[in-house]
C-alpha cells in the first residue's frame, strides 16, 4: 500500500467515527414529546403543592401549640393571683380549731374553701408539699432544717406555704422546713 492511499483510508475512518459520534450525539439529544413535557410539568406541580401543603400542616401545629401555651401561661398567671386567697381561707380554717366559734362562721368558711379548691381542680391545679413527703428541691423551697429522730431522712417536717403546680408546670413552690438532711 502506498502512502497515498494509507492517507485516504485514515481520512475515510476519521469520517465515518465523526459521522457516527454525530448521530450518537443527535440522537441524544432528541427532542422530548408534548406528553413528556406534561408528565414533567405535572411533577413539578405536585412537587410543589406538596411542600406547600407540609408547610401549611407545620404552620398549624405550631399556631395550635402556641395557642395551648397561652392557655396554660394565663391560667398559672390567674391562679397565681388568687392563691393568697387559698392562703388566707386555710389560715381561717386552722385558727377555728379548737375554740368555739358561731358554726355559721366556720361553715361558710368551709363552704368557701371547697369552692376554691373544686375550681383549682376543674383547672388542674394541685397543691403539694405536705406534712411528711420527701424533700424535692425542685419543687419545695427549704426555708430551714432540723433534726428529729422520728422523722425520716429528707422528710417535710412542716410547711410554711403550700406549692401549687398546674399539671406540671410549677406555678409557687412550697416552702418547707426539712427534717434531718445533709
Amino acid at each position: 500500500m502506498s502512502k497515498k492511499e494509507k492517507i485516504e483510508k485514515e481520512t475515510v475512518e476519521e469520517v465515518n467515527t465523526t459521522e457516527t459520534a454525530e448521530t450518537t450525539e443527535n440522537e441524544e439529544v432528541k427532542e422530548p414529546t408534548a406528553e413528556e413535557k406534561l408528565q414533567e410539568e405535572l411533577k413539578a406541580a405536585n412537587d410543589k403543592y406538596m411542600r406547600l401543603y407540609a408547610e401549611y400542616d407545620n404552620y398549624r401545629k405550631r399556631t395550635q401549640n402556641e395557642k395551648i401555651a397561652i392557655y396554660a401561661d394565663a391560667t398559672a398567671k390567674a391562679v397565681e393571683e388568687i392563691l393568697p386567697l387559698a392562703d388566707s381561707l386555710t389560715m381561717a380554717l386552722s385558727q377555728f380549731e379548737g375554740k368555739e366559734v358561731p358554726p355559721e362562721f366556720s361553715k361558710g368558711i368551709e363552704l368557701i374553701a371547697n369552692q376554691l379548691k373544686s375550681s383549682f381542680d376543674k383547672l388542674s391545679v394541685a397543691p403539694f408539699g405536705a406534712i411528711g413527703d420527701e424533700f424535692d428541691p425542685n419543687i419545695h423551697n427549704a426555708i430551714s432544717k432540723i433534726e428529729d429522730e422520728s422523722l425520716g431522712e429528707n422528710v417535710i417536717a412542716q410547711v410554711y406555704q403550700t406549692g401549687y403546680k398546674l399539671n406540671d408546670k410549677i406555678i409557687r413552690h412550697a416552702m418547707v422546713v426539712v427534717a434531718n438532711c445533709d
